[in-house]
């Protein structure tokens, strides 16, 4: 009876010490967001929740429109024509991030992507995706605390990530890997 009565007391006791709101040194948990969690206005204003991206395989990049890597828009336009749709999205991020090579409003952009490449996959609003404050969309892409799998530093326009049906991140690719890289179509075909 003394022990019961002894790791009670103990259990009361470290219990309190864990949850004291009036201990200084109480821990915060922060709960880690799910990538079904975000919402973000399109170029052209309008909300888009993250939601309607579950049971599909996304590819997620960003992008500017006078970078080198620009001509990208063309090759993810074609793998979107090929694979979009009911299974597979691509959503652009337009930053300026990087050599400040995308310093148009979201009109602008969304004219150039048109004009230029036909782009119909989703463009959203221009954020940032790297230093001290990037995008909470960015920050689950590139944080191992934040995504469960690994951490991945974007370190130019038109990096690549991939997040599987469900929610899970699959993959990061930078800027020199098409949009039509093998890795990437057979994720798309749902293959990988």
């Amino acid at each position: 009876m003394k022990l019961v009565f002894t790791l009670a007391l103990m259990s009361q006791i470290f219990s309190f010490s864990l949850i004291n709101p009036n201990d200084s040194r109480t821990a915060v948990v922060e709960e880690t967001p799910s990538f079904y969690d975000f919402k973000i206005n399109t170029l052209m204003g309008e909300e888009f929740d993250f939601t309607q991206l579950k049971g599909k395989r996304v590819l997620i990049v960003n992008t500017a429109s006078e970078c080198g890597f620009t001509p990208q828009y063309k090759q993810l336009q074609e793998l979107y024509d090929e694979f979009g749709g009911e299974s597979f999205e691509i959503i652009g991020f337009p930053s300026n991030d990087f050599g400040k090579q995308e310093p148009g409003t979201a009109k602008a952009i969304a004219a150039f992507c048109q004009k230029n490449y036909g782009v119909t996959f989703t463009m959203l609003e221009k954020v940032l995706v790297k230093g001290s404050e990037p995008h909470p969309v960015y920050q689950w892409l590139t944080q191992q605390t934040k995504n469960g799998v690994s951490d991945a530093e974007v370190k130019w326009n038109f990096n690549k990530f991939l997040v599987n049906e469900k929610g899970e991140w699959v993959a990061h690719y930078g800027s020199r890997t098409s949009p039509t890289d093998d890795a990437i179509k057979a994720f798309a075909k749902g293959k990988k």
